[in-house]
């Protein structure tokens, strides 16, 4: 971000006392964001060490003992090690591999993955549980950091404090997941798509491990003209894909699809948190509605969604704009993404940030950006708590910013086509010099 100069510390003005205070925020500079980011970075890293040793029974042991979800990627991998590879979707086995892997009891973690993620479970499983987990996290940690700092153009090394202090990492980490991985893989994507397009589309084909996450790219890439992309992607998924039948057989595909019915049922009666949830069909079955109302919402909000995301890249050349709009969309325009997966509502924030430092801020926009990046950290408690949906706000928020700058940018561009069109017109419409009639010539 810009560093506001006229508001320095220790120094009191009349901005402090008056709405530019709000809507511009001078005070919410470089360095303060740093130094705050760090001091969450700090509680963040306490909590952190508390819950492992808290998990590890270091205060007293925890009855019935506790794990992270990462237990369920690493028993499908040792059942694919095992020639096993269909009982990934065997909840009694799969459960079985979760409790050898980590301690009797716990609750069972489910996989819903389709049979391309064994391909990266195996190898995790290959090492024991805990050195897998950390490997796991701190290459997917070290994957998105390279991303970021890409995206932010930064340099020197302050910018990562906010990026290592956002929650949706602590969030990620603390629960096992992979969703480092999967803004990782966006982030370049959005990073690639006009430099080397087929390397995005070949990245962007490694999501098929997520496929709702990934539904969205097409028609951002179709909407854009982006074809070379788009065939690279289709290549990759099938690549992929034949590279799991290759590996294991099509019994984990037949027993996936099958999985599947259930994975419905999971998520409609609430053996998710709905407080979790950070769609618009979380947000309608938090509210109350039923499943079938909060699916119809989803729909109209999807098609919404896809629509205008179509529009940002069809109009839309600059990959700030355009990055922050997909990225933003994804996580409302599919009715299941959790709360770790805000991660990637990071690479809409970095891309805006990037947009903002290149073009200045909107009115407002410091503001909103800062409540997007806090969103992570309080959007749980205070859905168990008061049973109010804020997390989908934070994409709608990034969603909307990205669009205003877009309306602008095309704003500006047809005052300057009309300014210098008409100056062009009139420069051809003018009397040349000695070649007027009556000149003498």
């Amino acid at each position: 971000m810009h560093d506001d100069l006229s508001m320095t510390q220790g120094t009191t003005t009349p901005e402090l006392n008056s709405m530019p205070a709000l809507f511009r925020a001078p005070w919410l500079h470089r360095a303060r964001v740093i130094g705050w980011s760090s001091i969450l970075l700090g509680f963040e890293l306490f909590a952190l060490a508390f819950l492992i040793a808290w998990t590890h029974g270091a205060f007293r042991p925890i009855d019935p003992p506790t794990t992270t979800d990462f237990a369920s990627f690493y028993a499908a991998g040792k059942l694919a090690l095992a020639g096993t590879p269909a009982l990934a979707y065997d909840q009694t086995a799969h459960h079985a591999a979760e409790m050898a892997a980590t301690a009797p009891g716990i609750e069972y973690q489910f996989f819903f993955y389709p049979p391309v993620f064994l391909l990266l479970c195996a190898p995790l499983a290959l090492l024991p549980y805990l050195a897998s987990f950390v490997l796991f996290q701190a290459t997917t940690l070290a994957f998105w950091l390279g991303v970021a700092r890409r995206i932010l153009a930064a340099r020197g090394w302050t910018w990562c404090l906010p990026v290592l202090a956002y929650p949706a990492v602590f969030w990620t980490i603390g629960l096992g997941q992979n969703a480092m991985l999967t803004a990782s893989l966006l982030g370049a994507v959005t990073l690639l798509i006009d430099t080397r397009p087929r390397t995005a589309g070949l990245l962007l084909g490694l999501l098929c491990y997520k496929p709702h996450l990934a539904l969205l790219a097409p028609v951002a890439l179709a909407a854009g003209g982006h074809w070379r992309a788009f065939g690279a992607a289709a290549l990759g998924v099938a690549a992929i894909v034949g590279l799991s039948v290759l590996a294991f057989g099509l019994a984990p595909w037949h027993a996936y699809l099958g999985e599947l019915a259930g994975a419905r049922a999971v998520y409609e009666t609430g053996r998710i948190e709905l407080a979790g949830y950070v769609t618009p069909f979380g947000a309608a079955r938090m509210l109350g509605l039923t499943p079938t109302a909060a699916y119809a919402l989803q729909l109209v909000v999807s098609v919404l969604v896809a629509a205008i995301v179509a529009w940002v890249w069809r109009r839309d050349a600059d990959p700030a704009r355009r990055g922050a709009a997909l990225a933003a969309g994804i996580l409302l325009s599919v009715p299941l993404a959790l709360l770790y997966d805000l991660m990637i509502a990071a690479v809409a924030i970095l891309w805006l940030v990037r947009a903002a430092s290149r073009d200045s801020f909107l009115p407002w926009e410091k503001l909103l950006l800062a409540f997007c990046y806090l969103m992570p950290l309080a959007c749980r408690y205070i859905g168990e708590g008061f049973g109010i949906p804020l997390a989908p706000l934070a994409p709608v928020i990034l969603l909307a910013l990205a669009i205003v700058r877009s309306l602008r940018a095309l704003t500006l561009r047809r005052v300057d086509d009309f300014r210098f069109g008409w100056v062009r017109r009139s420069a051809r419409s003018w009397p040349t010099p000695g070649l007027t009639r009556g000149s003498g010539l």
